[in-house]
């Protein structure tokens, strides 16, 4: 858990104020997205796990294709208290109608979301658990903020790589046809943001993981994560967003799904 400052705190005791009064205004739910401290009850430090700022959220959403009339289906793995998914069904509901299912494994972040973003489908479970996600049935698009790092799981022996933020990727694999990812910049395979020296990188962490999954991590509309990097709540993460076509996979990715704990 983190020591909030007293006005962090004060902000934060407002949201939970408005999460126990319900039925908020669309300014209130910006208000909680923004003020409610995951880390105030939570070590999250040790799992890797800090919410999206709004703007990234906003952000990362753009990448998400979008059929005018027809009904787009989503999943938001790792969902937190569902800021992507709000994001999203803001910034895209006069396009097309979305079809959103948020799946976290934390129970308290669920009953925050469920506040939030009530018309989502809210799953509780864990995103790299294979049974779980053959479960959750097939989408058009999977978006996600993942844990950083080498984060300790009990199912490291049904993916080909040792980072989470990679094992959620070769999980929605599974279950999207496509999909855009936050991860750090060193698990990226180019440098954009918060660098004038753009660049793709050769023989670096992402190369060996497109190599051994046959997923390629490509490139974003241009998104510049570092113009949010002081709007994270106790980090200051260097970030990418990649995105990712599942239908184009080369075939080699094997996920065991039959995996156990």
């Amino acid at each position: 858990m983190s020591k909030l400052t007293k006005r962090e705190s004060e902000k934060h005791t407002k949201a939970l104020e408005l999460l126990g009064r319900g039925n908020l205004t669309a300014d209130e739910k910006l208000f909680v997205f923004g003020n409610y401290r995951e880390d105030a009850h939570h070590i999250n430090s040790k799992h890797g796990a800090f919410f999206t700022p709004y703007g990234l959220a906003r952000d990362l959403t753009l990448h998400i294709p979008y059929t005018y009339g027809q009904t787009v289906t989503l999943i938001d793995m790792c969902a937190g208290i569902g800021i992507i998914s709000y994001a999203a069904a803001m910034e895209d509901n006069s396009r097309c109608p979305l079809e959103i299912t948020c799946a976290e494994l934390n129970p308290d972040y669920i009953e925050v979301g469920k506040k939030l973003l009530p018309h989502a489908r809210w799953i509780c479970g864990d995103m790299l658990d294979p049974d779980f996600i053959r479960s959750l049935g097939h989408f058009d698009f999977a978006v996600s903020n993942p844990p950083f790092g080498n984060i300790d799981s009990n199912y490291r022996k049904a993916y080909k790589s040792n980072l989470f933020e990679y094992m959620v990727i070769e999980a929605a694999a599974q279950i999207a046809d496509g999909g855009a990812f936050i991860i750090p910049q060193m698990s990226a395979p180019f440098v954009f943001s918060g660098n004038s020296n753009h660049r793709w990188l050769n023989d670096c962490r992402a190369q060996k993981f497109e190599e051994n999954t046959g997923i390629t991590l490509e490139f974003n509309y241009g998104i510049d994560t570092s113009q949010y990097k002081n709007e994270w709540h106790g980090v200051s993460p260097v970030c990418e967003i990649v995105c990712c076509d599942f239908t184009e996979k080369t075939g080699q990715l094997s996920l065991d799904m039959s995996a156990s704990a």
